[in-house]
Formats: structure tokens, sequence, C-alpha cells
């Protein structure tokens, strides 16, 4: 059976990070805050695949945008 959502730390596997909470938050710390304006697909932190995974699931797959949006509302603040 498929989550029907993924978890802050599943989005960081996905993305090849660190997801132990202490490696999370210092990814966050590490590159917060985003620009203004700025998608978080976008942000020059990730690699080609990181940034299609990001882009590709906040417009195609339901299951990874809570994720995604916690991160991006994460490294706006």
């Amino acid at each position: 059976m498929e989550a029907s959502f993924y978890t802050g730390a599943e989005l960081f596997q996905q993305l090849g990070l660190p997801d132990s909470p202490a490696e999370m938050d210092h990814f966050i710390r590490e590159h917060r805050p985003l620009p203004a304006g700025q998608l978080l697909c976008d942000a020059a932190f990730w690699d080609e695949h990181q940034a299609q995974f990001l882009r590709e699931g906040m417009a195609r797959d339901a299951v990874w945008v809570g994720a995604i949006e916690e991160l991006n509302r994460a490294l706006s603040a």
C-alpha cells in the first residue's frame, strides 16, 4: 500500500540528503532564507535531478506536495 503523503524525512531521503532530525535542521539553517520570490526548485543548492523532482512533485504528485511545501516554508522563514 502506498503512503497517502510523505514526511520531511522521506523527502530528504528521496533527494539523497541526510535525513536525521539534526541533519535536516542543519540543512535548513545552512540554506535559508530563500531569496524573496524564488521558487524552491530554482534554489542554487539543488542539483538538476533534485530540482526536477521538486518541480514535478509540486506539479503532478500530490503525495509529495505536503512535504515539499513544508520544506519551502522552513527555507523561506
